[in-house]
C-alpha cells in the first residue's frame, strides 16, 4: 500500500472533479478523500495499490469533460491505513 497526495490546478472546481475523482477512486479500490481548496486547485489524498494509484493519477491530468487541468503535483508518503472509504470533503 503507497499513499499519494495530488495537487491539480487549473479550471478544476465546479466541474465535477470531486465527484468524478470519488468515482473513479471508488472503482480502483482505492480509500481517501478529495476537496476544492481556496486557491482554487483539488487537493487528493489516496492510498491503495501502486498501480492503481497511477491509474488515478493518470486520469487527473484529464479529469471531467469541462475541466482544464494545468498542472498535477504529487507528493508521495507511506500509508497510514486510516481511511475505510473514499469521500468528498468540504
Amino acid at each position: 500500500m503507497e499513499r499519494v497526495n495530488i495537487k491539480v490546478s487549473g479550471s478544476v472546481q465546479g466541474v465535477l472533479y470531486r465527484s468524478d475523482t470519488a468515482s473513479i477512486a471508488q472503482k480502483l479500490g482505492l480509500v481517501g478523500w478529495v476537496k476544492n481548496m481556496p486557491d482554487g486547485s483539488v487537493e487528493i489524498v489516496a492510498e491503495g495499490d501502486n498501480e492503481e494509484l497511477g491509474k488515478l493519477i493518470q486520469w487527473c491530468w484529464q479529469g471531467p469533460s469541462f475541466a482544464k487541468v494545468e498542472d498535477v503535483k504529487l507528493k508521495w508518503q507511506k500509508a497510514k491505513g486510516e481511511f475505510r472509504d473514499f469521500d468528498i470533503t468540504y
